[in-house]
């Protein structure tokens, strides 16, 4: 069972820059993994990410480290360890899922039990910017009806009501990406209660989480760089009411459903989240978006030139790559790299 194995690094320009509070993106930086094997290709990606320590060459020489035994057969199992939560696992969890399915002739959503994918509600982001331009961008997401809103620790009620007064009828997140702290939480309850938001993604830093513990808020509060793994979960309890999963922090779809699972077990509802990306990270994405109460997998809408076949924004909802990641091939195996 020998296989070949190819990483390289790919950046995906954006049609519009993406700002947040720790910085702005032009461009979807990621690792992507190919493994063929008997004439078939299994592909994965991982965007690593600085918050985590990531950079493209880390991730690099994770997945690189790995390739004598990625050629030697290596499992998804083998792989958890291995090589610890992140982009790089993530890339390569992902391509042994799409090459799997390829070698069985068998659907990943088959796998799983499920039936295939369909259309998913989505989250539209409006990027951190002034009152007025988030007001805009929220003025053109036509059919949204669950909007994100980026902000941070500057003016974010004058942000929320600008998206508002665009958007009047769409669910709102707010995200301040860990720039608020406790007590910005909780001046700004109010505004958040008036304009009926809908959910508050990681307001404070996750080493400033414990401030959460007995925070009675107008909204649930959502864990996302509090949250990694299934093993978090416990020291979530009374903090947080959702956890984000994405994949590019669990390291691969295997372990998100571990973690989807041990969430829903423990009564926490669910989020399911992406980096800017390429639909190549989104596609596995789904498979555990469509149990998900929360679906935030706009990221590949930034991208200027997308996969062909990649995921398509269609009002509200989000329509799956279905043909680009885990499924059977239809026609000649294709043994590229």
């Amino acid at each position: 069972m020998l296989r070949t194995v190819a990483v390289r690094a790919e950046r995906w320009p954006l049609s519009t820059p993406f700002r947040i509070s720790r910085g702005v993106k032009t461009a979807a930086d990621v690792v992507a993994v190919t493994l063929v094997q008997d004439g078939h290709r299994g592909r994965g990606e991982g965007v690593p990410y600085a918050r985590y320590g990531e950079t493209i060459e880390s991730v690099l020489e994770q997945v690189n480290s790995l390739s004598t035994e990625l050629t030697n057969g290596m499992t998804r199992l083998e792989l958890a360890s291995r090589l610890g939560p992140g982009a790089a696992r993530n890339a390569i969890d992902c391509a042994l899922w799409d090459l799997e399915a390829r070698l069985a002739g068998r659907a990943v959503a088959d796998t799983l039990g499920q039936p295939p994918l369909h259309p998913l509600v989505s989250a539209l982001t409006v990027s951190l910017d002034t009152p007025q331009a988030m007001g805009e961008a929220a003025a053109r997401m036509t059919g949204a009806t669950l909007i994100k809103v980026k902000v941070d620790r500057k003016n974010p009620a004058a942000c929320l009501e600008a998206v508002r007064a665009a958007a009047p009828d769409a669910a709102l997140i707010v995200d301040p990406n860990e720039s608020w702290t406790i007590e910005t939480l909780a001046q700004l309850q109010p505004v958040l209660r008036d304009l009926k938001v809908a959910l508050i993604e990681q307001p404070l830093s996750a080493d400033e989480d414990g401030d959460l513990l007995g925070f009675e808020s107008c909204a649930p509060i959502c864990a996302d760089e509090s949250c990694h793994v299934a093993a978090d979960l416990p020291g979530l309890k009374d903090r947080y009411q959702v956890v984000n999963i994405k994949l590019d922090k669990t390291g691969g779809l295997t372990e998100a459903l571990d973690l989807l699972t041990e969430a829903r077990r423990m009564g926490f509802g669910v989020m399911v989240g992406c980096m800017v990306s390429s639909s190549m990270s989104i596609a596995p994405a789904f498979h555990v978006a469509r149990h998900a109460d929360f679906v935030d997998l706009d990221g590949p809408t930034w991208i200027a030139d997308d996969y062909a076949g990649g995921a398509v924004q269609r009002g509200a909802e989000l329509l799956p790559p279905e043909a680009l990641w885990g499924v059977p091939d239809t026609a000649t195996p294709d043994g590229a790299a």
